[in-house]
């Protein structure tokens, strides 16, 4: 699911997504312990989701991306666009 997509929904609608989610996942890994295994993508896919939702619900109550939002209209945060310089890859350091 998209970020820009669940940030569009309503507080209940964020609870009922996640209710309904969190179902599914129970349903899956259920299947999963019989010996299906034919959901463990799926699986992966609804535990993100519901952590996506989650983060988001959880923004909105302690209202930081108002904040996030505010600041970056009125100049005070660079966006990664205009950073300069090159970093190092995790893998180049070691």
């Amino acid at each position: 699911m998209e970020l820009a997509k669940i940030r569009s929904w309503s507080d209940e609608e964020l609870k009922t997504q996640e209710t309904q989610s969190s179902e599914q996942l129970f349903r899956i890994r259920f299947q999963a312990k019989l010996g299906q295994n034919e959901g463990i993508k799926k699986l992966r896919e609804l535990r993100k989701d519901i952590a996506r939702i989650q983060t988001i619900a959880r923004e909105r109550s302690l209202g930081i991306r108002a904040e996030v939002a505010t600041a970056a209209a009125s100049g005070k945060i660079k966006s990664a666009s205009t950073k300069s310089g090159t970093t190092k890859s995790a893998k180049g350091s070691r």
